[in-house]
């Protein structure tokens, strides 16, 4: 098959052993062969349905032709940081995102989302309008350039926050430039870059006529010999412990591994638990769950547990000083066996590379023996965790008795986005029902993340109903898309939690940069409105009040977009937040090391 004209040629690495493609489903409407229509027929092919834009002089042609597809929706968002993180928040739930900006202005606009997506490994295609092809190696200055005749200021931000960049300013070579680098975001589960030229997409080329040939990729798969080993290994020295528990980490989606984690966890009987950035990841109602393993700061008795263990498998995990608690996890290398994407250690070692987390798991279930004894004690020390106070009639609302209410709300079409701050420790404490969807940004943490991230995902999964926790300080940064949310029909219910300023910095470290001004929240949001669409506001201030705006919400206007803005007292957050915060910020002054 020629690399022109097979996206799985096109992507295939020297690293990955031979074998036989895996075909996916080929759009049904193959259209014109111009580089535009290209374009959005791959997209479709991906799954793509939606793609989040801005646009700009550059990318106008291009737009024309993404909206003549009649597959694939265009999204004009209000900004491209938003556009970037509504790509975010698709991938998330559809596996692939996409958005189109113009070049450099929009370009780095929308970088900090794609660095995002980057961290948290989500295939995003970025693509970009980019100068007229006559334009490269003339020496010109451009507008939206920081007024320099080289274009490629953009190509190197973008360098450094991409898997591949594809510079599209030549037909001969468009059709394998665009397939490898929508192949190669895919095999790596993380976002590329495609600049094409504005006096492009228009334009028909031999290589765009014919009929796309399936779009395939080489799965990828384990050394056999590397597999064996590392499955006789590690078996051996989870059979002689006493008490082995489960971890499952966020690497768990770019793995494709739930299925095979629960294989294991049922075959050991093993206690599971989930890192904080892996939650959503591991079924919460599963009989061996135990919570949430985050050191200090862990689910009441899981932490516990965890580190009592005699051996811990940790799988796709990601230890940072975040998840670690500013490194102070109390677990030890030599009883760990380390489940990465392409490797597994146990121990001090051996190692074993080229050993896939799905593969390896599904070995492994095969290879343990049942051994419940740390279950088993979770069982004998577990207290069910205590019911907020009942509180008189018109005493001010707190944020537990908030996510009590919220507990409720949850099921299978439901799914929770939790955005940067004491949301994240709120939100781990929810036990997520079975299919119940759950999202946040551990990795990169940029505040305003969710707002666009919840436009994404309710965009990609029409029959959940999103449930949004979002602090004002964050909404400050990201609100307008509140906008196209309503533009698009979506009926997402978005709590923002007004405490008036940055709590998560106020508990690393406090000063008055952390304060803002306050916004009446529920009358933006009604002038955003603005009468177009179906959208409804409420202000809580007591229990009361907020159990009539979720019946509301979930009865009278359940086909609308809502938007509950909670007022709570600016020191009401959560005990794990103020217990975080103060490792978080021990780790980050430690003086420099003597020289």
């Amino acid at each position: 098959m020629e690399a022109a004209n097979s996206i799985g040629s096109a992507s295939a690495s020297a690293s990955h052993p031979t074998s036989a493609p895996l075909p996916l489903p080929v759009a049904p409407n193959a259209s014109s062969g111009t580089l535009g229509r290209h374009l959005a027929r791959r997209l479709v092919e991906i799954g793509v349905g939606d793609v989040f834009s801005v646009p700009g002089d550059f990318n106008l042609t291009l737009l024309d032709h993404l909206i003549s597809d009649p597959e694939l929706n265009l999204i004009g968002c209000c900004n491209e940081l938003n556009a970037g993180y509504a790509a975010d928040g698709y991938a998330r739930a559809k596996g692939v995102g996409a958005c189109v900006v113009t070049f450099t202005v929009g370009g780095l606009s929308v970088l900090n989302a794609i660095a995002g997506a980057y961290s948290e490994n989500l295939p995003v295609i970025c693509i970009v309008g980019g100068p007229n092809s006559n334009d490269y190696g003339t020496n010109r200055i451009l507008h939206h350039t920081i007024g320099l005749p080289d274009f490629t200021q953009e190509l190197q931000c973008f360098r450094t926050v991409t898997c591949f960049q594809a510079i599209v300013n030549d037909l001969d070579d468009a059709h394998e430039l665009i397939d490898t680098a929508i192949s190669t975001a895919l095999k790596e589960s993380k976002p590329v870059y495609i600049s094409i030229s504005c006096n492009l997409p228009g334009i028909a080329h031999p290589t765009f006529a014919r009929d796309p040939v399936p779009f395939c990729l080489a799965p990828k798969i384990s050394n056999q010999c590397g597999l064996e080993a590392a499955v006789e290994a590690t078996a051996n020295f989870l059979n002689k412990a006493v008490k082995p528990v489960i971890v499952g980490g966020p690497k768990l989606r770019v793995a494709k591994a739930q299925r095979a984690f629960v294989e294991l966890a049922d075959a050991s009987g093993y206690p599971i638990a989930v890192m904080p950035s892996g939650k959503g990841l591991v079924p919460e109602h599963h009989p061996q769950f135990i919570g949430t393993y985050w050191g200090a700061v862990s689910t009441s008795f899981c932490g516990e547990i965890v580190e009592s263990a005699d051996a811990y498998v940790f799988v796709g995990p990601i230890f940072n000083d975040y998840s670690s608690v500013g490194y102070s996890l109390l677990v030890k290398k030599e009883k760990a066996v380390i489940v990465n994407e392409t490797r597994v250690t146990i121990g001090n070692g051996p190692s074993f590379g080229w050993v896939f987390i799905a593969d390896f798991l599904t070995a492994l279930a095969k290879r343990v023996k049942k051994n419940p004894t740390a279950l088993e004690n979770h069982h004998r020390i577990f207290v069910p965790p205590g019911v907020p106070l009942n509180y008189a009639k018109d005493e001010p609302l707190r944020v537990n008795v908030l996510f009590k209410h919220i507990q409720h709300m949850l099921s299978g079409e439901t799914a929770v986005i939790a955005e940067t701050g004491d949301s994240w420790f709120n939100c781990q404490k929810l036990r997520l029902p079975e299919n119940c969807g759950f999202e946040f940004q551990m990795q990169y943490g940029s505040i305003g993340w969710s707002v666009g991230a919840t436009l994404g995902y309710a965009q990609a999964t029409k029959n959940k109903r999103i449930i949004a926790c979002i602090g004002d300080g964050s909404f400050q940064v990201t609100a307008q898309d509140i906008s196209t949310m309503i533009r698009c029909g979506q009926r997402s219910i978005i709590f923002l939690i007004n405490n008036g300023g940055y709590t998560i910095e106020v508990e690393i470290h406090d000063g008055p940069y952390n304060v803002i001004k306050n916004w009446n929240y529920t009358g933006l949001v009604d002038a955003i409105h603005n009468g177009q669409g179906k959208c409804w506001t409420a202000k809580v201030r007591t229990e009361q009040e907020l159990i009539e705006a979720i019946s509301t919400a979930s009865g009278e206007h359940k086909e609308s977009l809502c938007f509950i803005e909670v007022l709570v007292h600016k020191d009401d957050t959560s005990k794990e937040l103020l217990e975080w915060g103060s490792r978080v910020a021990s780790a980050n002054s430690r003086p420099p090391n003597p020289q």
